[in-house]
């Protein structure tokens, strides 16, 4: 324990060394994303209701089987039709809360027509999908019957884990450059880094991130042979020094070498089992709610945005499980980078810098609910209680002359 170190004290002189305008700010942003939480799923309710009140899933559904089965034909058709439905139906409100809003916080400098573009593109990229996907569990709807949602949270988790595998190396790419880090201090760091925990040093890339944000991060991405962290040039661009460098990388390299996205895989999977037990049973009283007319029973893919219905409203209800999954992981990644690499104020300063969009200091409900990270002023305080108990050893003298 080092003598004379107060913790505390140190956290606060962390938080401090923002402006108070500057808390303000992150706090009323913060916040006002807790109730985007809240319309977003009311936006997505609203929109699939008309697309199912419209009929137009029936035509198509009609259209392509034209009075002959063709079951896997009518659920591509239906889930591609419905997602540029809802697509073009939830634009305005996509645009205010993904980039509107964040140009007003500072957050984007991105133009319209760049996000609308890169918008439109995921849209595109997330049908066809989809439609893969919605074709497994409806196959499964019609041959496991009762047992289909079984079957159906395993084909989840064995989706989730293929997107977390191609992510990397054939979606990723679409929107960001990804290249290694040039030659210099912050790539000799990083390579060292690498070589100390026993993680491929090639692993490791700087991504033109500013291009849609402004936020300084990092993150980590793929599975298996696929995983690799990447860094947003932002990190450099606000002058982050190599402390900062080691404490941010560690935190991401204990996410790849921890693997945390294949652990979050297996949770979603858990819950892909509740999620899809609760459609089997609650599709037909959410059916009769939206009054759609010509819509079948579950199997029927004209029924496809009740589906939607019913899992945003559980994601809504399960906020507070899915942000824990993330958050448990977040804490996990933090005490590794600590751990192994022992830069307590590198990586509390690049914490700091990220109150910009993440208020400091949220009450413990509102942090268990809603925050997907734990709060930066609980882990620049775990950063500090580290530092207190694991002081760094004085440099080496230099050798006396002879």
């Amino acid at each position: 324990m080092t003598q004379g170190f107060d913790a505390a004290a140190a956290t606060a002189a962390y938080l401090a060394a923002l402006p108070p305008a500057l808390h303000e700010k992150a706090k009323a942003y913060t916040v006002g994303g807790h109730w985007l939480t809240l319309w977003g799923a009311i936006v997505a309710v609203a929109v699939a209701w008309l697309v199912l009140r419209s009929g137009v899933l029936v035509k198509v559904r009609d259209r392509v089987e034209r009075g002959k089965p063709r079951p896997w034909l009518a659920v591509f058709a239906v889930v591609i039709v419905d997602a540029l439905l809802e697509l073009l139906l939830a634009l305005p409100w996509d645009a205010y809360a993904a980039w509107f809003r964040e140009l007003q916080y500072g957050l984007t400098s991105q133009p319209f027509a760049g996000w609308l573009g890169e918008h439109l593109m995921q849209g595109v990229i997330v049908a066809p999908l989809t439609a893969i996907l919605m074709s497994g569990l409806y196959f499964l709807i019609r041959r496991a019957k009762r047992a289909w949602w079984v079957w159906g949270g395993l084909l989840v988790g064995v989706f989730v884990l293929f997107i977390q595998i191609i992510a990397p190396v054939f979606l990723m790419p679409i929107f960001n450059r990804y290249t290694p880090a040039p030659p210099g201090p912050v790539r000799e760091e990083v390579v060292a880094m690498a070589r100390q925990v026993g993680m491929p040093s090639d692993k490791i890339f700087i991504y033109d991130g500013s291009k849609q944000s402004n936020r300084y991060t990092a993150n980590v991405a793929g599975v298996f042979g696929s995983a690799r962290i990447a860094m947003s040039d932002v990190m450099f661009k606000k002058d982050a020094d190599i402390a900062e460098v080691r404490g941010v990388v560690g935190h991401e390299m204990g996410h790849y070498m921890r693997l945390h996205l294949v652990w979050s895989t297996l949770a979603y999977t858990v819950l892909a089992f509740a999620a899809l037990f609760l459609v089997d049973r609650l599709y037909p009283l959410v059916l009769r709610w939206t009054g759609a007319k010509g819509v079948g029973g579950l199997g029927d893919p004209a029924g496809y945005p009740v589906l939607g219905i019913i899992v945003t409203v559980l994601a809504l209800a399960g906020t507070p499980v899915l942000n824990s999954i993330v958050r448990i992981g977040e804490a996990d990644a933090d005490r590794y980078s600590l751990v192994h690499f022992n830069a307590p104020d590198g990586l509390a300063k690049a914490l700091v810098k990220t109150i910009e969009y993440r208020y400091d200091s949220p009450g413990r409900l509102e942090e268990i609910v809603f925050y997907d990270h734990p709060s930066v002023r609980a882990r620049v305080m775990r950063c500090m209680e580290w530092k207190a108990a694991h002081p760094s050893p004085p440099p080496a003298a230099p050798p006396s002359a002879s």
